[in-house]
């Protein structure tokens, strides 16, 4: 094949876009020109789709039929699909959509890169093409899910929990740090069950602790961690390790005890309230980011209400709502009618987030006046911008910060802060 300009298209999440980064090794070991989220055309666009939710498929089959377009219109020369929103829906997509030159699994890549007419170069399977600044990457510990969640189709398209072996992530993580990553994000779908798979145990202390050894890497974030069961030894390797951010994200969905059992997320209320205490306890400084989801069927105003009161109390760092999507495939969508109108689903998630911006905003208050540690990320305009370690990229707030000197981006400094807002964080060069 004589094309050598590879686009690819990342939508949804970032574990979505550790693959792309592998697959762009490849494709640059090969020959091809590799651009990421590029506005501009290339011969062959790979769209990595997300399956998610109503509003992830509808964004994904949009992006597609641009480039059905870009195609019809001489453009660009093939038009790839991968992801989970073709593995999820590849017979209906390949009727629907015979325009594109090959749909293709979430897992397929060994399938890509034989589509392409390229050699797969095994010494290359832990590097990665990174597409986010060159001081953080995400890595990716394992893929799958093996709860049931009424509401989640994921694991319909991701299969069973199965972990990167952890001396391959140790390697990958080594390949990092030698290109200048500093903050390893580590992300799964269910980061707390890593190892049970292939170890027969949880293993995500002993392997955060050998990846804090890794030279250069200075902070390691955790996403993703399931309530049920928490393993509390966890509490101790954020508290006593000082590469371990004083960070976690931990999607609670809800506190009613009607609305978990209707999600089956195997927690009752008193156990998500006495968690959130015990996490509260033992890591006063945490922050502590979790996700929301409201209109679940059964869902009444009663639950809603002290969902609403939850969060007032619990006063969440960060927080994300998302209303529910009836998806096929699902325990929910089996079993439950869609019952909560759509307007209401969005008028309660839009109440939670009123709620929890002035939360945010006292959050931020407090900051004021303190010294923190801050990588930078960028400059836009006159502003420096990082984060400290409270906030995670692209999702949290930021830190703005004006220099008379010049500061390097991917860098630690110390900085004052003298000010806030809703979301951000102003500060000073401590020199």
């Amino acid at each position: 094949m004589s094309f050598k300009t590879v686009n690819i298209i990342t939508l949804g999440c970032s574990k979505n876009l550790v693959d792309s980064e592998h697959l762009m090794t490849q494709f640059a070991a090969n020959g091809f020109e590799v651009l990421h989220d590029d506005n501009d055309f290339a011969d062959i666009i790979i769209v990595n789709t997300c399956g998610f939710i109503l509003d992830a498929k509808e964004e994904s089959i949009s992006m597609i039929m641009d480039y059905v377009n870009a195609k019809e219109n001489g453009d660009i020369k093939k038009l790839y699909v991968m992801g989970c929103l073709s593995a999820r829906y590849r017979e209906d997509l390949e009727k629907e959509i015979p325009e594109v030159d090959r749909f293709f699994g979430k897992f397929d890549f060994d399938e890509i890169i034989k589509e392409l007419g390229i050699q797969k170069r095994k010494d290359l399977l832990f590097d990665r093409h990174l597409t986010t600044p060159s001081h953080y990457a995400y890595l990716k510990i394992s893929e799958g899910c093996d709860r049931t969640c009424a509401f989640c189709a994921i694991p319909q398209f991701t299969g069973k929990h199965k972990s990167v072996p952890m001396e391959d992530l140790l390697v990958e993580a080594e390949l990092l740090a030698r290109k200048g990553v500093k903050e390893l994000l580590l992300i799964a779908q269910e980061l707390t069950y890593y190892g049970i798979d292939l170890y027969q145990e949880r293993k995500l202390p002993e392997l955060i602790e050998r990846l804090s050894k890794v030279n250069g890497i200075e902070w390691i974030r955790l996403h993703y961690a399931y309530p049920t069961n928490f393993p509390l030894e966890l509490l101790d390797v954020i508290k006593n390790n000082p590469k371990v951010c004083n960070y976690l994200d931990m999607p609670l969905q809800h506190i009613s005890s009607n609305v978990l059992k209707k999600m089956r997320r195997n927690i009752s209320e008193n156990q998500t309230r006495d968690l959130v205490a015990r996490i509260r306890k033992e890591l006063p400084e945490l922050a502590l980011r979790t996700t929301m989801l409201v209109g679940h069927p059964g869902e009444t105003e009663e639950d809603f209400e002290m969902l609403l009161d939850f969060i007032k109390e619990v006063k969440f760092d960060r927080l994300g709502v998302f209303p529910y999507s009836h998806e096929d495939d699902t325990h929910g969508f089996r079993r439950h009618a869609d019952d909560i109108p759509q307007e209401v689903k969005e008028a309660r998630a839009e109440k939670v987030m009123e709620v929890q911006q002035l939360i945010s905003e006292l959050v931020a208050e407090k900051k004021v006046g303190t010294v923190q540690k801050v990588l930078l990320d960028r400059v836009e305009g006159e502003y420096y911008i990082g984060r400290t370690e409270f906030d995670s990229p692209d999702v949290d707030g930021e830190v703005l910060l004006k220099s008379e000197n010049d500061l390097k981006i991917g860098q630690f400094y110390q900085v004052r802060i003298t000010s806030s807002d809703m979301f951000d964080l102003y500060g000073e060069l401590i020199n």
